[in-house]
């Protein structure tokens, strides 16, 4: 079964590589997706760790960072909603 799984990842690796230079996008994406992925960390440790958000804290980890890179800083907002509706303070 790992020898499948790490099959299909490699694979998938070749051709994502064979995307990137065959539409010749060079490495740049690469800079935007990790200044993007920054941003959003520091957009949540700011929530966190100022009190904007009445005591809410919301985790660090990967799908709440990739909620922030993709919507923005409205993505913050719908976090802390989230958070105080559903789980509560």
């Amino acid at each position: 079964m790992k020898l499948i799984v790490l099959g299909v990842l490699c694979i998938s690796l070749l051709l994502l590589i064979f995307v990137v230079f065959r539409k010749k996008l060079g490495l740049g994406w690469l800079t935007v997706f990790g200044a993007h992925l920054a941003l959003s960390a520091v957009a949540i440790y700011v929530v966190n760790f100022t009190g904007l958000a009445a005591e809410t804290y919301i985790p660090l980890n990967p799908m709440t960072i990739g909620t922030v890179m993709v919507l923005g800083l409205p993505g913050v907002a719908l976090l802390v909603g989230l958070k105080l509706t559903i789980i509560g303070s």
